[in-house]
């Protein structure tokens, strides 16, 4: 027997399977489609973040050892190293944010809303403590203080050391000792003062530091005078070397201090320590947090258990 159906039944099942179809695609969409697309989203978004937290890492490490550099050229370098990875990071962030605006969850975009924002200081951050690192100022200070400062002085002490040893004998000889002494210890203090310059970070301990110098300077330019007006030592070519070793220290010192007054790299280095790292824990925290969020983002379809073990392996 051959079975027509009807008009009304042919409509019945039309509506029938509209309504199948319609039951399937809600439920296909409501579970985020097929299970291997979204693993294959999750495993992305997953390993893009893992990628973030370690280019996040480089830029760190560069940024400390341009700080920690002692030449222009290497701080230079590492510098720019820490701008190249700071923009790979920011590509990766922006691909991360399309990511998550088609299959991430409301936590996961939160999330990587406080990486961004955090991301922005940690960007100002660096540019603020890049500026300074590349100059070294303090490094040019030492080197200047430990060299041709140094040089100025041993140079001095030198010619004063001669004028008092051809002094010897004379009725003047104690009062050229005395005065080359004065001189030389004057000098001499103002020398030990420069490091402790350099190294400080306060522009008060340095006014003091400064303050102590000036009345060491003006000591030993009295001393000097004093034996440059002594009869015997006028035209004396040692004497005219004590003066002119003086005066380039002197106008070394004033190098060496105002290359300190800059403090580039105490400053470089006290933001290093204090503000980097606290803008770079926040921003390893959200990153941290994020890749948890996706990794425990569960996908219907997909088992989780853990699979039986038929043969024992690993038990006694």
């Amino acid at each position: 027997m051959t079975f027509r159906a009807s008009r009304r039944d042919l409509l019945w099942m039309a509506a029938g399977a509209l309504i199948f179809l319609a039951i399937t695609l809600v439920v296909y969409f409501q579970t985020g489609g097929n299970p291997s697309q979204r693993l294959a989203s999750k495993t992305r978004r997953a390993n893009l973040v893992a990628q973030m937290r370690l280019t996040l890492g480089s830029a760190s490490e560069a940024e400390k050892s341009a700080v920690l550099a002692v030449t222009d050229e290497d701080s230079r370098t590492l510098a720019d190293q820490v701008r190249a990875a700071t923009a790979e990071l920011e590509r990766e962030r922006e691909e991360l944010a399309q990511l998550l605006a088609v299959d991430g969850t409301q936590k996961e975009r939160d999330l990587l809303g406080e990486f961004s924002k955090a991301f922005i200081d940690f960007q100002r951050i660096d540019n603020d403590l890049l500026e300074l690192a590349v100059r070294n100022t303090n490094i040019k200070a030492y080197s200047l203080t430990f060299g041709p400062a140094a040089d100025a002085l041993e140079e001095m002490d030198t010619a004063l050391s001669r004028l008092v040893a051809k002094s010897v004998g004379f009725p003047d000889a104690r009062n050229v000792a005395q005065l080359a002494f004065g001189a030389q210890t004057a000098a001499l203090r103002i020398q030990t003062l420069l490091a402790p310059h350099i190294a400080e970070e306060s522009d008060e301990s340095m006014d003091a530091l400064e303050a102590l110098m000036t009345r060491e300077d003006e000591k030993a330019r009295r001393n000097l005078n004093a034996l440059a007006v002594i009869q015997r030592l006028r035209s004396n070519p040692d004497m005219e070397t004590a003066v002119s070793d003086y005066a380039r220290f002197s106008e070394v010192r004033g190098r060496i201090l105002a290359l300190s007054r800059e403090n580039t790299n105490v400053r470089s280095l006290a933001m290093s320590l204090g503000e980097k790292r606290n803008i770079l824990l926040l921003c390893q925290d959200a990153l941290s947090a994020l890749q948890q969020s996706i990794l425990e983002e569960r996908i219907a379809g997909i088992d989780y258990r853990v699979p039986p073990n038929p043969r024992g392996l690993g038990t006694e």
